[in-house]
Protein backbone atom coordinates (compact mmCIF):
# COMPACT_ATOMS: atom_id res chain seq x y z
CA UNK A 1 0.00 0.00 0.00
CA UNK A 2 3.07 2.36 0.90
CA UNK A 3 4.37 1.84 -2.01
CA UNK A 4 1.25 1.65 -3.85
CA UNK A 5 1.04 5.86 -2.13
CA UNK A 6 4.46 6.62 -3.32
CA UNK A 7 4.12 5.88 -6.90
CA UNK A 8 1.19 7.92 -6.94
CA UNK A 9 2.81 10.89 -5.46
CA UNK A 10 5.64 10.48 -7.64
CA UNK A 11 3.81 10.32 -10.83
CA UNK A 12 1.80 13.68 -9.41
CA UNK A 13 5.57 15.61 -9.30
CA UNK A 14 6.41 14.14 -12.58
CA UNK A 15 3.07 15.78 -14.12
CA UNK A 16 3.50 19.00 -12.35
CA UNK A 17 7.05 19.85 -12.50
CA UNK A 18 9.50 21.00 -10.04
CA UNK A 19 8.96 24.87 -10.81
CA UNK A 20 5.04 24.51 -10.11
CA UNK A 21 5.59 22.70 -6.88
CA UNK A 22 7.89 25.58 -5.97
CA UNK A 23 5.96 28.49 -7.22
CA UNK A 24 2.50 27.83 -8.28
CA UNK A 25 1.71 29.36 -11.64
CA UNK A 26 2.52 32.63 -12.78
CA UNK A 27 -0.17 35.32 -14.19
CA UNK A 28 0.42 36.02 -17.93
CA UNK A 29 -2.30 38.69 -18.92
CA UNK A 30 -6.26 39.59 -17.76
CA UNK A 31 -9.00 40.43 -20.56
CA UNK A 32 -12.41 41.74 -19.80
CA UNK A 33 -14.93 41.29 -22.34
CA UNK A 34 -18.07 43.39 -21.80
CA UNK A 35 -21.66 42.64 -23.52
CA UNK A 36 -24.89 43.13 -22.67
CA UNK A 37 -25.76 39.32 -22.40
CA UNK A 38 -22.94 39.30 -20.07
CA UNK A 39 -19.59 39.78 -19.28
CA UNK A 40 -16.59 37.96 -19.17
CA UNK A 41 -13.29 38.10 -16.75
CA UNK A 42 -10.19 36.31 -17.85
CA UNK A 43 -6.94 35.24 -15.90
CA UNK A 44 -4.40 33.57 -18.12
CA UNK A 45 -1.80 31.26 -16.47
CA UNK A 46 1.31 29.51 -16.59
CA UNK A 47 0.20 26.68 -14.99
CA UNK A 48 -3.40 25.53 -13.79
CA UNK A 49 -5.32 27.72 -11.26
CA UNK A 50 -7.46 26.63 -8.44
CA UNK A 51 -10.89 28.94 -7.66
CA UNK A 52 -13.03 29.06 -5.02
CA UNK A 53 -15.98 31.77 -5.60
CA UNK A 54 -19.06 32.96 -3.59
CA UNK A 55 -21.45 35.19 -5.08
CA UNK A 56 -23.10 37.68 -2.29
CA UNK A 57 -26.17 38.87 -2.92
CA UNK A 58 -26.36 42.53 -0.95
CA UNK A 59 -24.80 44.41 -2.54
CA UNK A 60 -24.13 41.91 -5.21
CA UNK A 61 -20.47 40.74 -5.66
CA UNK A 62 -18.50 37.77 -6.63
CA UNK A 63 -15.57 37.02 -4.36
CA UNK A 64 -12.76 34.24 -5.98
CA UNK A 65 -10.16 32.89 -4.10
CA UNK A 66 -7.25 31.68 -6.31
CA UNK A 67 -4.59 29.63 -4.21
CA UNK A 68 -0.80 28.73 -4.93
CA UNK A 69 -0.10 32.91 -6.26
CA UNK A 70 0.67 35.88 -5.46
CA UNK A 71 -0.30 39.67 -6.71
CA UNK A 72 1.46 40.52 -9.38
CA UNK A 73 1.39 43.51 -12.06
CA UNK A 74 -0.59 41.65 -14.50
CA UNK A 75 -3.30 40.57 -11.99
CA UNK A 76 -3.57 44.40 -10.45
CA UNK A 77 -4.23 44.88 -14.59
CA UNK A 78 -7.71 44.08 -13.94
CA UNK A 79 -8.62 47.13 -11.53
CA UNK A 80 -8.00 49.56 -14.30
CA UNK A 81 -9.78 47.26 -17.28
CA UNK A 82 -12.99 47.56 -16.58
CA UNK A 83 -14.97 50.46 -18.13
CA UNK A 84 -17.32 52.32 -16.81
CA UNK A 85 -20.38 51.23 -19.92
CA UNK A 86 -19.62 47.55 -18.88
CA UNK A 87 -23.13 46.73 -18.49
CA UNK A 88 -22.97 44.19 -15.54
CA UNK A 89 -19.48 45.22 -13.57
CA UNK A 90 -19.15 48.04 -11.21
CA UNK A 91 -15.88 47.42 -10.46
CA UNK A 92 -12.93 44.87 -9.04
CA UNK A 93 -10.58 45.01 -6.69
CA UNK A 94 -7.73 42.38 -6.45
CA UNK A 95 -5.47 41.79 -2.92
CA UNK A 96 -3.12 38.93 -1.57
CA UNK A 97 -5.52 37.47 1.35
CA UNK A 98 -3.30 35.06 2.04
CA UNK A 99 0.32 34.56 1.88
CA UNK A 100 -0.32 31.89 -0.88
CA UNK A 101 -4.21 33.23 -2.26
CA UNK A 102 -4.68 35.93 -3.39
CA UNK A 103 -8.74 37.29 -3.46
CA UNK A 104 -10.27 39.30 -6.16
CA UNK A 105 -13.59 40.95 -5.97
CA UNK A 106 -16.03 41.89 -8.66
CA UNK A 107 -18.41 44.40 -8.04
CA UNK A 108 -21.76 43.65 -9.80
CA UNK A 109 -24.29 46.65 -10.76
CA UNK A 110 -26.92 43.85 -10.59
CA UNK A 111 -27.53 40.24 -9.70
CA UNK A 112 -25.58 38.07 -11.58
CA UNK A 113 -25.64 34.08 -12.05
CA UNK A 114 -21.90 33.46 -12.17
CA UNK A 115 -20.18 30.60 -13.99
CA UNK A 116 -16.56 30.13 -13.16
CA UNK A 117 -14.64 27.25 -15.06
CA UNK A 118 -11.12 26.08 -16.29
CA UNK A 119 -9.68 25.80 -19.93
CA UNK A 120 -6.67 23.71 -20.69
CA UNK A 121 -4.18 25.41 -22.87
CA UNK A 122 -5.46 25.91 -27.34
CA UNK A 123 -4.14 27.29 -29.57
CA UNK A 124 -1.98 30.45 -28.59
CA UNK A 125 -3.70 30.68 -25.09
CA UNK A 126 -2.03 29.31 -22.22
CA UNK A 127 -4.41 28.23 -19.07
CA UNK A 128 -7.19 30.20 -18.45
CA UNK A 129 -9.37 31.00 -15.28
CA UNK A 130 -13.22 31.87 -17.01
CA UNK A 131 -15.56 34.23 -14.95
CA UNK A 132 -18.81 34.84 -17.37
CA UNK A 133 -21.42 36.86 -15.56
CA UNK A 134 -24.75 36.27 -16.71
CA UNK A 135 -27.62 38.81 -15.66
CA UNK A 136 -30.19 37.34 -13.35
CA UNK A 137 -33.07 39.45 -15.64
CA UNK A 138 -32.40 38.02 -19.44
CA UNK A 139 -33.25 40.29 -22.20
CA UNK A 140 -35.77 39.59 -24.36
CA UNK A 141 -34.45 40.32 -27.88
CA UNK A 142 -37.71 39.79 -29.81
CA UNK A 143 -38.92 42.30 -27.66
CA UNK A 144 -36.45 44.57 -28.35
CA UNK A 145 -36.64 44.15 -32.14
CA UNK A 146 -40.63 44.96 -32.03
CA UNK A 147 -39.96 48.20 -29.88
CA UNK A 148 -37.61 49.26 -32.21
CA UNK A 149 -39.65 49.20 -35.09
CA UNK A 150 -42.67 50.97 -33.50
CA UNK A 151 -40.85 53.75 -32.61
CA UNK A 152 -40.18 54.18 -36.97
CA UNK A 153 -43.35 56.70 -38.28
CA UNK A 154 -46.30 54.72 -39.45
CA UNK A 155 -48.13 57.55 -40.58
CA UNK A 156 -46.51 60.32 -42.54
CA UNK A 157 -49.47 63.05 -42.52
CA UNK A 158 -51.78 62.31 -39.45
CA UNK A 159 -55.19 64.07 -40.10
CA UNK A 160 -55.71 67.40 -38.00
CA UNK A 161 -57.65 66.47 -34.50
CA UNK A 162 -61.31 67.21 -34.76
CA UNK A 163 -62.69 70.20 -34.10
CA UNK A 164 -65.33 70.60 -31.27
CA UNK A 165 -67.31 73.04 -30.02
CA UNK A 166 -67.05 72.33 -26.00
CA UNK A 167 -70.31 74.93 -25.36
CA UNK A 168 -72.10 72.43 -27.74
CA UNK A 169 -73.71 69.06 -25.48
CA UNK A 170 -72.75 66.58 -27.96
CA UNK A 171 -69.34 68.39 -28.86
CA UNK A 172 -68.66 68.07 -24.87
CA UNK A 173 -69.13 64.53 -25.30
CA UNK A 174 -66.70 64.04 -28.15
CA UNK A 175 -64.28 66.08 -26.48
CA UNK A 176 -64.57 63.77 -23.49
CA UNK A 177 -64.55 60.49 -25.66
CA UNK A 178 -61.44 62.05 -27.18
CA UNK A 179 -59.44 62.90 -24.23
CA UNK A 180 -60.50 59.42 -22.12
CA UNK A 181 -60.97 56.77 -25.16
CA UNK A 182 -62.22 53.29 -24.14
CA UNK A 183 -59.60 50.72 -23.93
CA UNK A 184 -59.75 47.88 -26.27
CA UNK A 185 -59.90 44.38 -25.09
CA UNK A 186 -56.49 43.05 -24.55
CA UNK A 187 -55.65 41.14 -27.71
CA UNK A 188 -51.96 41.96 -28.57
CA UNK A 189 -50.53 40.51 -31.98
CA UNK A 190 -48.77 37.48 -32.60
CA UNK A 191 -45.53 37.01 -31.64
CA UNK A 192 -42.92 39.15 -34.40
CA UNK A 193 -45.84 41.03 -35.73
CA UNK A 194 -48.21 44.18 -34.74
CA UNK A 195 -51.32 46.46 -35.60
CA UNK A 196 -51.10 49.60 -37.22
CA UNK A 197 -54.53 51.81 -37.49
CA UNK A 198 -55.61 54.19 -39.74
CA UNK A 199 -58.70 56.51 -38.64
CA UNK A 200 -60.88 57.96 -41.89
CA UNK A 201 -64.41 59.71 -41.71
CA UNK A 202 -65.96 61.85 -39.59
CA UNK A 203 -64.94 61.78 -35.61
CA UNK A 204 -68.51 61.32 -35.07
CA UNK A 205 -72.34 61.30 -35.72
CA UNK A 206 -73.82 64.96 -37.48
CA UNK A 207 -76.97 66.84 -35.47
CA UNK A 208 -79.72 68.02 -37.26
CA UNK A 209 -81.54 71.15 -35.68
CA UNK A 210 -80.36 70.31 -32.46
CA UNK A 211 -81.23 66.26 -32.63
CA UNK A 212 -79.12 63.45 -33.70
CA UNK A 213 -79.28 61.88 -37.29
CA UNK A 214 -79.17 58.28 -36.60
CA UNK A 215 -79.22 58.02 -40.17
CA UNK A 216 -76.65 60.24 -41.13
CA UNK A 217 -74.60 58.57 -37.94
CA UNK A 218 -74.17 54.58 -39.48
CA UNK A 219 -72.64 56.18 -42.19
CA UNK A 220 -70.40 58.87 -40.90
CA UNK A 221 -69.23 57.05 -38.43
CA UNK A 222 -65.75 56.27 -37.73
CA UNK A 223 -63.65 54.16 -40.51
CA UNK A 224 -60.76 52.12 -38.74
CA UNK A 225 -59.07 50.35 -41.39
CA UNK A 226 -56.63 47.94 -39.50
CA UNK A 227 -53.60 46.45 -40.88
CA UNK A 228 -50.99 43.91 -39.29
CA UNK A 229 -47.48 44.00 -40.49
CA UNK A 230 -45.32 41.26 -40.60
CA UNK A 231 -41.36 41.59 -39.24
CA UNK A 232 -39.04 40.06 -41.57
CA UNK A 233 -36.32 39.58 -38.90
CA UNK A 234 -32.58 38.04 -40.38
CA UNK A 235 -29.97 36.73 -38.09
CA UNK A 236 -26.69 38.16 -38.58
CA UNK A 237 -24.06 36.03 -37.06
CA UNK A 238 -20.27 37.96 -36.94
CA UNK A 239 -18.20 34.88 -36.96
CA UNK A 240 -15.72 34.77 -33.64
CA UNK A 241 -15.03 37.12 -30.96
CA UNK A 242 -13.95 37.91 -27.91
CA UNK A 243 -11.31 35.34 -26.49
CA UNK A 244 -11.85 34.17 -30.32
CA UNK A 245 -9.77 36.12 -32.63
CA UNK A 246 -10.81 33.93 -35.56
CA UNK A 247 -8.04 33.86 -38.74
CA UNK A 248 -5.33 36.86 -38.78
CA UNK A 249 -3.91 37.77 -42.16
CA UNK A 250 -0.85 38.39 -42.87
CA UNK A 251 -0.89 42.52 -41.86
CA UNK A 252 -2.19 41.71 -38.17
CA UNK A 253 -6.00 42.00 -39.43
CA UNK A 254 -8.32 39.72 -37.55
CA UNK A 255 -11.13 37.90 -38.89
CA UNK A 256 -13.74 38.62 -35.94
CA UNK A 257 -13.07 42.88 -36.55
CA UNK A 258 -13.74 43.06 -40.11
CA UNK A 259 -16.81 40.67 -40.08
CA UNK A 260 -18.26 42.88 -37.76
CA UNK A 261 -17.92 45.50 -39.41
CA UNK A 262 -19.51 44.09 -42.56
CA UNK A 263 -22.01 42.67 -40.44
CA UNK A 264 -22.96 46.81 -39.07
CA UNK A 265 -23.36 47.86 -42.59
CA UNK A 266 -25.54 45.16 -44.09
CA UNK A 267 -27.53 45.76 -40.78
CA UNK A 268 -28.06 49.53 -41.95
CA UNK A 269 -29.13 47.97 -45.26
CA UNK A 270 -31.71 45.21 -43.83
CA UNK A 271 -33.15 48.16 -41.46
CA UNK A 272 -33.45 50.50 -43.91
CA UNK A 273 -35.55 47.61 -46.35
CA UNK A 274 -38.89 46.26 -46.53
CA UNK A 275 -40.15 43.38 -48.79
CA UNK A 276 -44.10 43.86 -50.30
CA UNK A 277 -44.91 46.01 -46.94
CA UNK A 278 -43.17 44.03 -44.42
CA UNK A 279 -40.29 46.08 -42.89
CA UNK A 280 -37.34 44.30 -41.85
CA UNK A 281 -35.39 44.03 -38.75
CA UNK A 282 -31.25 42.83 -38.22
CA UNK A 283 -30.35 40.83 -35.34
CA UNK A 284 -26.99 40.45 -34.79
CA UNK A 285 -25.62 37.28 -32.40
CA UNK A 286 -23.27 39.49 -31.67
CA UNK A 287 -22.82 43.31 -31.66
CA UNK A 288 -19.71 43.86 -30.52
CA UNK A 289 -16.22 42.15 -29.38
CA UNK A 290 -17.63 39.08 -27.17
CA UNK A 291 -17.52 35.54 -27.33
CA UNK A 292 -20.31 33.64 -28.04
CA UNK A 293 -20.72 29.86 -28.43
CA UNK A 294 -21.82 28.11 -31.80
CA UNK A 295 -25.01 26.57 -30.46
CA UNK A 296 -26.24 30.11 -28.38
CA UNK A 297 -25.89 31.28 -32.02
CA UNK A 298 -28.27 28.96 -32.99
CA UNK A 299 -30.34 29.13 -30.18
CA UNK A 300 -30.66 33.28 -30.47
CA UNK A 301 -31.64 33.29 -34.05
CA UNK A 302 -34.41 31.12 -32.82
CA UNK A 303 -35.62 33.08 -29.99
CA UNK A 304 -36.06 35.87 -32.27
CA UNK A 305 -38.10 33.73 -34.82
CA UNK A 306 -35.58 34.50 -37.59
CA UNK A 307 -36.64 34.71 -40.97
CA UNK A 308 -33.21 33.86 -42.48
CA UNK A 309 -29.74 32.98 -40.63
CA UNK A 310 -26.71 34.72 -42.24
CA UNK A 311 -23.13 33.72 -40.39
CA UNK A 312 -20.22 35.89 -41.89
CA UNK A 313 -16.60 35.30 -41.90
CA UNK A 314 -13.38 36.02 -43.53
CA UNK A 315 -11.47 32.60 -44.92
CA UNK A 316 -8.11 31.56 -44.17
CA UNK A 317 -5.37 28.80 -45.45
CA UNK A 318 -2.25 27.71 -44.72
CA UNK A 319 -0.72 29.92 -48.43
CA UNK A 320 -1.40 33.60 -49.36
CA UNK A 321 -2.65 32.36 -52.87
CA UNK A 322 -6.36 30.96 -52.46
CA UNK A 323 -8.73 33.72 -53.03
CA UNK A 324 -12.38 34.68 -53.68
CA UNK A 325 -15.84 34.56 -51.44
CA UNK A 326 -18.11 31.33 -50.54
CA UNK A 327 -21.01 30.45 -49.75
CA UNK A 328 -21.90 27.21 -47.38
CA UNK A 329 -25.20 25.60 -46.40
CA UNK A 330 -25.74 22.68 -43.63
CA UNK A 331 -24.88 18.68 -44.76
CA UNK A 332 -27.12 16.26 -43.17
CA UNK A 333 -24.86 13.59 -44.88
CA UNK A 334 -20.84 13.96 -45.90
CA UNK A 335 -19.37 17.33 -47.26
CA UNK A 336 -19.84 18.36 -50.43
CA UNK A 337 -15.97 18.43 -51.08
CA UNK A 338 -12.78 18.05 -49.14
CA UNK A 339 -12.38 21.93 -48.53
CA UNK A 340 -15.74 22.20 -47.57
CA UNK A 341 -15.21 19.31 -44.40
CA UNK A 342 -11.75 21.07 -43.80
CA UNK A 343 -13.42 24.50 -43.51
CA UNK A 344 -16.53 22.87 -41.05
CA UNK A 345 -14.08 21.29 -38.81
CA UNK A 346 -12.35 24.63 -38.20
CA UNK A 347 -15.11 26.78 -37.86
CA UNK A 348 -16.45 24.41 -35.46
CA UNK A 349 -13.62 24.89 -33.06
CA UNK A 350 -14.38 28.17 -32.38
CA UNK A 351 -16.13 26.81 -29.08
CA UNK A 352 -12.33 25.59 -28.06
CA UNK A 353 -10.73 28.62 -28.41
CA UNK A 354 -13.39 31.09 -27.67
CA UNK A 355 -13.95 28.84 -24.09
CA UNK A 356 -17.21 27.52 -23.72
CA UNK A 357 -18.48 25.89 -19.71
CA UNK A 358 -18.73 22.23 -21.07
CA UNK A 359 -20.22 21.61 -17.54
CA UNK A 360 -22.70 24.30 -18.54
CA UNK A 361 -26.42 22.30 -17.27
CA UNK A 362 -28.41 23.31 -20.90
CA UNK A 363 -24.96 23.45 -22.79
CA UNK A 364 -25.22 19.08 -24.36
CA UNK A 365 -29.04 19.43 -24.14
CA UNK A 366 -29.29 22.31 -26.67
CA UNK A 367 -26.74 21.24 -28.86
CA UNK A 368 -29.37 17.45 -29.06
CA UNK A 369 -31.96 19.97 -30.05
CA UNK A 370 -30.26 21.69 -32.91
CA UNK A 371 -29.03 18.68 -34.35
CA UNK A 372 -32.68 17.82 -35.58
CA UNK A 373 -32.05 19.50 -39.05
CA UNK A 374 -34.71 18.80 -41.86
CA UNK A 375 -33.93 18.44 -45.24
CA UNK A 376 -36.65 21.53 -45.93
CA UNK A 377 -34.48 23.76 -44.13
CA UNK A 378 -31.44 22.78 -45.63
CA UNK A 379 -33.38 22.98 -49.53
CA UNK A 380 -34.59 26.68 -48.46
CA UNK A 381 -30.53 27.66 -47.35
CA UNK A 382 -29.88 26.14 -50.61
CA UNK A 383 -31.83 28.27 -52.09
CA UNK A 384 -30.88 31.70 -50.04
CA UNK A 385 -26.96 30.67 -50.93
CA UNK A 386 -27.44 30.45 -54.72
CA UNK A 387 -29.12 33.48 -54.66
CA UNK A 388 -26.25 35.41 -52.40
CA UNK A 389 -23.48 33.34 -54.15
CA UNK A 390 -25.35 35.07 -57.95
CA UNK A 391 -24.71 38.83 -56.23
CA UNK A 392 -21.28 39.04 -54.49
CA UNK A 393 -20.36 37.14 -58.26
CA UNK A 394 -21.65 40.15 -59.98
CA UNK A 395 -19.16 42.63 -57.97
CA UNK A 396 -16.01 40.26 -56.96
CA UNK A 397 -14.22 36.98 -57.28
CA UNK A 398 -16.15 33.50 -56.26
CA UNK A 399 -13.96 30.60 -54.61
CA UNK A 400 -16.52 28.05 -55.71
CA UNK A 401 -19.34 28.82 -58.45
CA UNK A 402 -21.86 26.71 -56.43
CA UNK A 403 -23.04 26.49 -52.79
CA UNK A 404 -20.42 24.05 -50.62
CA UNK A 405 -22.09 21.43 -47.69
CA UNK A 406 -20.89 20.07 -44.65
CA UNK A 407 -21.71 20.10 -41.14
CA UNK A 408 -21.39 23.09 -39.81
CA UNK A 409 -22.60 23.51 -36.43
CA UNK A 410 -23.88 27.48 -36.50
CA UNK A 411 -26.13 26.25 -39.39
CA UNK A 412 -28.04 23.37 -37.34
CA UNK A 413 -31.23 25.60 -36.97
CA UNK A 414 -33.93 23.09 -37.92
CA UNK A 415 -36.72 25.70 -38.76
CA UNK A 416 -34.63 28.78 -40.15
CA UNK A 417 -32.60 28.82 -43.68
CA UNK A 418 -28.83 29.38 -42.61
CA UNK A 419 -25.77 29.98 -44.47
CA UNK A 420 -22.11 30.73 -43.75
CA UNK A 421 -20.48 33.16 -46.30
CA UNK A 422 -16.60 33.56 -45.98
CA UNK A 423 -16.55 36.62 -47.33
CA UNK A 424 -13.06 36.33 -48.66
CA UNK A 425 -9.37 35.26 -48.20
CA UNK A 426 -7.80 37.09 -45.27
CA UNK A 427 -5.06 35.09 -45.69
CA UNK A 428 -4.31 36.75 -48.56
CA UNK A 429 -2.43 39.75 -48.80
CA UNK A 430 -4.55 41.16 -51.50
CA UNK A 431 -8.10 40.21 -50.22
CA UNK A 432 -7.06 41.41 -46.56
CA UNK A 433 -6.51 44.83 -48.01
CA UNK A 434 -9.60 44.44 -49.55
CA UNK A 435 -11.68 42.96 -46.50
CA UNK A 436 -10.29 46.40 -44.53
CA UNK A 437 -11.28 48.76 -47.45
CA UNK A 438 -14.61 50.71 -46.97
CA UNK A 439 -15.80 50.58 -50.47
CA UNK A 440 -15.04 46.87 -50.52
CA UNK A 441 -17.04 46.32 -47.74
CA UNK A 442 -20.17 49.04 -48.87
CA UNK A 443 -20.08 46.74 -52.40
CA UNK A 444 -20.18 43.07 -50.76
CA UNK A 445 -23.13 44.81 -47.79
CA UNK A 446 -24.79 45.72 -51.39
CA UNK A 447 -24.35 42.58 -53.10
CA UNK A 448 -25.78 40.30 -50.05
CA UNK A 449 -28.23 42.97 -49.79
CA UNK A 450 -29.62 42.34 -52.99
CA UNK A 451 -29.52 38.22 -52.98
CA UNK A 452 -31.69 38.51 -49.40
CA UNK A 453 -34.49 40.78 -51.10
CA UNK A 454 -34.20 38.08 -54.40
CA UNK A 455 -34.52 35.11 -52.03
CA UNK A 456 -37.81 37.24 -50.76
CA UNK A 457 -38.60 38.07 -54.03
CA UNK A 458 -39.12 34.13 -54.64
CA UNK A 459 -39.79 32.67 -51.07
CA UNK A 460 -42.48 35.05 -49.59
CA UNK A 461 -41.92 34.79 -45.44
CA UNK A 462 -44.97 32.50 -43.95
CA UNK A 463 -47.09 33.65 -41.31
CA UNK A 464 -44.64 33.20 -37.63
CA UNK A 465 -45.51 29.55 -36.18
CA UNK A 466 -43.04 28.60 -34.17
CA UNK A 467 -42.72 28.57 -30.46
CA UNK A 468 -39.15 29.40 -29.11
Amino acid sequence: MKRRTLLKTGSLVLSLGLPHLARGATIVTVRVWPAPEYSRVTIESDGALVAKQQFVPSPPRLAVDIAGITLNPALKELVAKVKADDPNIAGIRVGQFAPDVVRLVVDLKHPIKPQVFSLSPVAAYQHRLVFDLYPVQELDPLEALIAERLKDPIVANPPPPTQVNPADPLGELIAQQTQNPAKPAAQGPAPGTFATQTIAGSAGPTRAGGTIDLKNEAKTAPVVASTTERLIIIALDPGHGGEDPGAVGPGGTREKDVVLRLAHRLRDRINATSVKGNAMRAYLTRDADFFVPLHIRVQKARRVQADLFVSIHADAFFTPQPQGASVFALSQGGASSSAARWMAAKENKADLIGGLNVRAKDATVQRALLDMSTTAQINDSLKLGNNLLGEIGRVGKLHKAKVEQAAFAVLKAPDIPSVLVEAAFISNPAEEIKLNSEEYQNTLADALMRGIESYFSKNPPLARNRSV
